[in-house]
Formats: C-alpha cells, structure tokens, sequence
C-alpha cells in the first residue's frame, strides 16, 4: 500500500514511503557503476524477509557477500559495457524502441524539465539509463528535488519511465548468462515493481 496523498501533498514523508525509495536507491546504486568493496559489503549485510521480496534481498545479500571486487567488476563490464556493447543495454529508449536516442529520451528530459530534475553533469550515459530513472523515482518519492510527489504524480512518472519497460529489463538481467550477483540483484527488482505496480493500480 502506497503513502496518503494528503501526507504527500503536506511534505511529509512516511516511513513506508522512505523504504520504497531506499529500494530504488539500491537498485540505482548497482547499475551506476561496477560495485566497489564498499557496495559489496553493504549488499551483504541486508536483511531480508519472509516476503517474496525479502527473500530476494536475502539472496543478494548471500551472493554478495560470496562475490569478491574484482569478479563484481568483470560482471559488470561484461553485461553493460563489453567489447563494443555487453550483453544488455539498460536504456529505456533502447527497450521501447530497439533504438538509443528515441523518443523515449525526449519525453524523459521534458518531464525532467518540468519536474525540476537537473541532468547530472558528470553522468556519461544518456538521463533514460536504468540506474538514473530509479534515482529520479527515488528522488520524486522523498522529496530530493523539491517536494515529493503527490501518488498520482509518482504513478504518471512510474508509467511513463519506469512500468513500461524496466520489469522486462529486470527479467532479462537476471537471465543473462554472464548474472550472478547482478540475477541475484534482479530478482529485487523483479519482486518490487510488481510490488509497485499492484500498489499504483490499487491506489
């Protein structure tokens, strides 16, 4: 179940409503970049649960904490940057269309225009990335670029940016043959969009 809109409206963020946001935050912050120790020990000290998605947080946590630094990184030049490309390319313009680039990236920027979400200047890849989309839902969430969203707010930028492809995405990542840890990090994604996506419909 989703936050109260009056709540929202209000600047207040519940508790609820912090977790969701530290899930996309966690989710963004193993596709940013290749996982440093820090972030390996970090995956590995989460708890998980007796809910679908606690027990995949639970089997990343085991996973990370079996994976050392140097077999993270070759895991992740191998599926998101390769000799030329690896084997997934995590963009939603890509996933929509087939194509980098495309309208899907466009219509991104102009909600991030509206919104008030500036592109980080240091990013190399365009803003419809996969880790940046779950950082800009994150942010809308809390309150990072201002005040949070109001939930049908969140639910127009989570259909637009993140519902229409990224579960796909998630399913692919953790088939990929070259995805241990990132499977295991997969299957949370898998477990909360639909999550999400069952709560956005509720609501």
């Amino acid at each position: 179940m989703l936050s109260d809109s009056a709540a929202v409206e209000a600047g207040v963020v519940s508790d609820e409503d912090r977790m969701r946001a530290e899930f996309y935050r966690l989710l963004a912050r193993f596709l940013t970049q290749p996982p440093t120790q820090s972030d390996l020990k970090f995956a590995s000290g989460l708890e998980g649960g007796d809910t679908p998605v606690g027990k995949a947080v639970h089997a990343f946590a085991r996973v990370a904490a079996s994976t050392d630094v140097t077999t993270a990184d070759d895991e992740y030049h191998t599926l998101f940057i390769g000799v030329g490309r690896g084997e997934l390319l995590p963009f939603a313009s890509y996933y929509l269309t087939g194509f980098l680039h495309e309208k899907p990236l466009a219509r991104l920027r102009n909600d991030m225009a509206t919104l008030g979400i500036a592109a980080n200047p240091d990013a190399t890849e365009p803003e419809d990335h996969a880790a940046a989309v779950l950082d800009m839902m994150a942010g809308l969430i809390d309150g990072a670029f201002g005040e949070p969203l109001t939930l049908d707010k969140q639910k127009q930028f989570y259909d637009a940016h993140v519902g229409c492809w990224m579960p796909l995405f998630f399913r692919d990542l953790e088939g990929a043959s070259s995805s241990v840890l990132y499977a295991a990090m997969a299957q949370i994604g898998s477990r909360f969009l639909e999550i999400e996506s069952a709560a956005f419909d509720m609501d």
